[in-house]
């Protein structure tokens, strides 16, 4: 599955590690899903999404 999450992160101006602090994840799931390594359960998508004022769909496509 691919995501905009790193152009998301990165236009906020968020580090890896502020918005792992912010969702309460390691710097490694970031790290993770960023580079397509993990795909996130549906509750951290959502926090995810709901952290970017924006929806699932809008973040995560399938391929």
């Amino acid at each position: 599955m691919k995501n905009d999450l790193r152009e998301l992160r990165q236009s906020a101006g968020l580090s890896q590690r502020e918005l792992a602090q912010a969702l309460d994840v390691s710097r490694q799931t970031i790290n993770s899903i960023e580079t397509g390594r993990y795909d996130p359960s549906l509750p951290l998508a959502i926090a995810i999404a709901r952290h970017f004022h924006r929806t699932v769909e809008e973040i995560f496509h399938v391929d």
